[in-house]
């Protein structure tokens, strides 16, 4: 049985106030502790956590304990909710306004204006940023120079590989990695894909867009099985089709 379509009003009622609009703004960007949205909206905690449940139970943000401080919440925007709930909003309202986007299969085999750098971080390098170099680099069949690395690493699990292998996705050239190592290089985007390393991420050149999501770590789930590591592979490649909207935007003549 399908959960009813949510009215659309639910929207409109969501994201009709200016604290709401901004903490939606601020979690476009990236995932973020209430203390960080307190700094971008210049509200009270309890304000802003006021706010946050409304767009909670609008079924707009989802929220995550940290794994690095488990007295920290992360907040995420669910940009496919509300993706959805635009359409239902926009095809109530007429016909035309019935969105037609995807978040894009991006084919950057043309030529940039220059080239790309990304940097997918994590704690030990065997899960969530492996899996989400191989996954940027085959969307983009090659035309993004995509790199991970870990604050601690270790070795690449053998059941992040079976979970790229569902995506049809090689692990080929993937292979732990410390971050002293990519110290040289210079990134336009650096994206945090654990809580731990978001902590231990050392300053990057003031150029760099510094992205974080909050995933759980697949190798602390119980029980160790093929699940959580699916479901990683399956966020991150969510999440990555929506970041190659803002790369195309940003980038893409």
């Amino acid at each position: 049985m399908t959960s009813a379509a949510p009215h659309p009003l639910t929207l409109l009622q969501a994201l009709a106030h200016e604290v709401r609009w901004q903490i939606v703004t601020e979690l476009a960007q990236s995932d973020r502790r209430v203390g960080e949205l307190m700094a971008v909206v210049g509200r009270p905690q309890n304000f802003v956590s006021y706010h946050l449940k409304q767009l909670r139970q609008a079924g707009l943000v989802r929220e995550r304990r940290s794994i690095a401080d488990g007295r920290d919440v992360y907040y995420t925007l669910d940009l496919l909710a509300l993706r959805e709930q635009l359409s239902v909003t926009g095809a109530h309202l007429h016909p035309a306004l019935m969105p037609t986007w995807e978040p894009p299969t991006l084919d950057l085999r043309s030529p940039l204006p220059r080239p790309i750098h990304v940097l997918f971080l994590c704690t030990h390098n065997s899960a969530r940023s492996q899996i989400a170099e191989a996954l940027l680099r085959y969307a983009t069949h090659g035309a993004i120079e995509v790199f991970s690395a870990g604050t601690h690493p270790t070795t690449l699990h053998p059941l992040a590989v079976t979970a790229l292998a569902e995506f049809g996705v090689a692990d080929a050239g993937l292979f732990a990695k410390p971050l002293a190592q990519l110290v040289p290089l210079t990134f336009e985007y650096v994206i945090t894909v654990c809580d731990r390393a978001r902590e231990e991420c050392p300053p990057f050149a003031a150029s760099t867009q510094v992205i974080h999501w909050s995933l759980p770590d697949p190798l602390e789930a119980e029980p160790l099985n093929q699940a959580p590591f699916t479901a990683t592979a399956q966020e991150l490649n969510t999440r990555i089709r929506f970041f190659l909207s803002r790369i195309a935007h940003d980038w893409v003549p």
